[in-house]
């Protein structure tokens, strides 16, 4: 299953950042191998200063090895050794009338000092965070999630829209990072799904991505903005910094287990702002944003 996974995050990075230049028309990836001392490695591809995308990135790892101290305790497991592969997106467009996106598909084993499978699942989703909202977008991207999920489980959209919506709250904050989509982990072969079926899933998600996000982006890249409206976008990237540095546990696994640096902190946007105390003008765009990310609704 590892390889054939692994096999897959790699054709998929490769379409989606074909995908992604067609859209941007200027900018391209540049790639970036690495390799992790304790085992594994992997592919980043950034682009940067493009016509559409500001910095993006599509990267893929697999990394092997013991299972860190710190991640053991995580687990509560005890000395294991680990496998993990993924692919990682984050794109921040430069018009502030273009959301957002992250994605992320990924697989895990777990094996006993014998080598033997102890343990194994899948996990991932793709989520929007969008800086003005326009509903039939959220519309747009939702269904894309929820027809995925359908070809599979016709409970698997509810529960894992949830689970989004659960899991990219920014607690200190009291409010969501963005307006959700997909978000699973954990998954696991039971007796009604097995791990072939789960491979099934996660790639039919993984297949939709360009589907949900790229007609988001043709409709918005164009319209025309104000400064005060691209303030606006670097005052709202703060916030996704925020629960990337302070409650992501992607974020935390690659540090706790000497991922590469360059890759992990790619998600982070190169222009934003934190200012003091603010609050968007009242019946504003801003302020309606702002109301929803507060109490998040069904779009579907």
């Amino acid at each position: 299953m590892k390889n054939k996974f692994y096999q897959y995050i790699q054709q998929l990075q490769d379409t989606i950042t074909s995908g992604l230049e067609a859209v941007d028309g200027t900018a391209k990836f540049r790639e970036d191998i690495w390799e992790r001392a304790e085992g594994g490695g992997g592919r980043t591809r950034v682009i940067e200063n493009g016509s559409v995308f500001e910095k993006g990135g599509v990267n893929i790892s697999a990394v092997h090895g013991p299972l860190p101290p710190a991640m053991q305790a995580y687990f509560k497991v005890g000395d294991v050794d680990f496998f993990a592969c993924g692919l990682s997106l984050v794109i921040h467009p430069k018009n502030p009338f273009v959301p957002t996106v992250h994605a992320n598909w990924r697989y895990f084993e777990m094996y006993d000092k014998q080598g033997n499978v102890v343990n194994s699942w899948f996990g991932g989703g793709q989520d929007l965070t969008p800086y003005y909202l326009f509903d039939e977008d959220a519309k747009h991207f939702h269904q894309t999630c929820k027809t995925a999920c359908d070809k599979h489980n016709p409970d698997f959209y509810a529960k894992f829209k949830k689970q989004c919506d659960e899991y990219f709250w920014n607690a200190h904050r009291d409010e969501a990072r963005g307006i959700g989509g997909l978000f699973f982990d954990h998954c696991k072969a039971s007796e009604n799904f097995s791990m072939d079926n789960w491979y099934d899933f996660v790639t039919e998600v993984g297949n939709s991505f360009l589907q949900a996000y790229v007609p988001i982006v043709e409709r918005r890249k164009d319209i025309a903005y104000t400064d005060e409206n691209r303030t606006w976008q670097e005052i709202r990237r703060g916030r996704y910094v925020e629960f990337n540095l302070v409650h992501d546990k992607g974020t935390l696994f690659g540090l706790k287990t000497n991922g590469r640096m360059e890759s992990i902190l790619m998600s982070l946007p190169p222009h934003v702002q934190w200012v003091y105390d603010h609050h968007p003008a009242a019946g504003s765009e801003e302020e309606r944003l702002i109301k929803i990310l507060a109490n998040p609704i069904d779009w579907v």
